[in-house]
């Protein structure tokens, strides 16, 4: 009897074992890691003109698979685009390794994936344009232009039209916020965030909400960046990871250990003033201190 529950534990112990590493076993036999992407979340990942993915969220998990190479042997990416509705299915499927790009770590999408250590971190705010009514301003900007009460020549809430990418989870709470709050906006989700920008500049929506440092990228995108502002208040903590097949321990442990040694490097300083300028000391300083240690 003994020997037969040695045999079920150790038969458990080694299936535990082939599903934590099996990630990592079918890149050693395919000598391929399949990268996805969502296209339209510069500066982290976006098409170049050629097609191929760049972005700072790109060049991070470059350092992952080179981790994975050293580890295994030589690899090649490939990269998969896809959507932010489909992405985790695609994880959970087995047909992306690693989603990189602007993916907010959650804890209902855990339920799903596994994420790295965090990347980059963020939070959402608004652009606005710069004739975008009061109320909006004093939302995103904290511009107090006037004392209460109110002049009644201000729009209220109830028709101003708050545009937002769909669904991703700053939709989510802009809806809740909305509800919680009473401020009764119309709240219009859009599938991409070029969308959202569009409408903003064509006036169709008063205010686009996003994570602030899209947003950033999108006032680059813009026809008039003069006429648009990025909010400076900030409503929600945005924590960005790679994701992963969830329970794959071996491959967050090898990921987490390769964000780490890169974070105290000076390349990925550099990388950091590559993509956010002037913003790097601060952004760099948030990362390593929530970065995992030895």
């Amino acid at each position: 009897m003994m020997r037969l529950v040695a045999l079920v534990v150790a038969c458990c112990v080694a299936l535990s074992d082939v599903a934590a590493a099996q990630t990592l076993d079918r890149i050693a036999a395919t000598k391929t890691v399949r990268i996805g992407f969502v296209a339209d979340q510069a500066p982290f990942a976006s098409k170049s003109d050629n097609g191929a993915p760049v972005g700072y969220a790109i060049d991070v998990c470059a350092r992952v698979v080179e981790e994975i190479g050293r580890r295994i042997g030589q690899i090649k990416p490939t990269y998969v685009e896809t959507t932010l509705a489909d992405a985790f299915a695609a994880i959970a499927a087995d047909r992306i390794d690693l989603l990189c790009g602007a993916t907010t770590v959650t804890l209902g999408r855990r339920e799903t994936v596994d994420f790295s250590q965090p990347i980059f971190l963020t939070g959402a705010s608004g652009l606005l344009r710069t004739d975008s009514p009061r109320d909006l301003r004093e939302l995103f900007l904290g511009e107090r232009t006037i004392s209460p009460p109110r002049s009644p020549e201000l729009r209220p809430f109830a028709t101003s039209r708050v545009g937002v990418r769909a669904a991703t989870t700053t939709e989510a709470i802009l809806r809740r916020r909305v509800v919680e709050e009473g401020y009764g906006a119309e709240v219009i989700g859009f599938e991409t965030h070029a969308e959202g920008l569009a409408a903003l500049e064509a006036r169709r929506i008063d205010a686009y909400v996003g994570d602030r440092v899209l947003l950033i990228g999108l006032l680059g995108a813009a026809r008039d960046p003069s006429g648009l502002i990025v909010g400076s208040r900030l409503f929600t903590r945005e924590p960005y990871g790679i994701a992963m097949k969830r329970g794959d321990a071996d491959l967050r442990l090898l990921a987490d250990r390769a964000l780490s040694q890169f974070y105290a490097t000076r390349e990925f300083t550099e990388l950091l003033v590559k993509y956010f300028g002037e913003q790097a000391p601060a952004i760099q300083a948030q990362i390593l201190a929530q970065s995992a240690s030895e």
